[in-house]
C-alpha cells in the first residue's frame, strides 16, 4: 500500500513539474492604471500585502498617514494582494508580502520588505519624489 501511495505521489509531482508553476508569468495580468502612472513619470508606489500578514497590517496605517500628507499628495499607490495576484508578483520580482516598491520617472528606484519603522518608510517614499 505504501509503495502505491509513493508511486501516485511521484506521478503527481512529475505532472506538476511538467506543467510548471500555477503562477508563472505569461504577461496577461496587470495592475489597472499602473502603466499609465509610470508613463506620467510621477511618484508611484506598489504595496504588496496579505490579509493574514501582521507586518502588512502594521504598514498600512503608516503608509496611509504618509500619503495623506501634503508632501506625498501626488504619489500614486497601487495595492497588490500576495495571495491572489501571483502573476503580478512574478512580473515585479516580489517574493514576500509586506513589500513596498517605489518608482520615479517611470523607473524603480528602491524597494523594502518587512519594514514597519515610519521614518524608514517615509525615506523610501521620498526617494520617488
Amino acid at each position: 500500500m505504501q509503495r502505491r501511495h509513493f508511486l501516485m505521489l511521484s506521478a503527481t509531482a512529475g505532472i506538476a513539474a511538467a506543467v510548471g508553476p500555477a503562477f508563472a508569468h505569461n504577461g496577461d495580468e496587470t495592475i489597472p492604471g499602473f502603466d499609465e502612472a509610470l508613463k506620467a513619470g510621477g511618484p508611484v508606489m506598489i504595496h504588496v500585502t496579505a490579509p493574514w500578514c501582521e507586518t502588512c497590517q502594521a504598514q498600512k496605517p503608516i503608509v496611509a498617514a504618509l500619503l495623506a500628507s501634503p508632501d506625498f499628495k501626488n504619489m500614486k499607490k497601487f495595492d497588490v494582494d500576495f495571495d491572489s495576484q501571483k502573476e503580478i508578483l512574478a512580473r515585479y520580482r516580489v517574493q514576500m508580502q509586506s513589500t513596498m516598491i517605489v518608482y520615479k520617472g517611470g523607473k524603480e528606484v528602491d524597494r523594502q520588505t518587512g519594514q514597519t519603522d515610519s521614518a524608514v518608510i517615509e525615506t523610501l517614499l521620498r526617494e520617488a519624489l
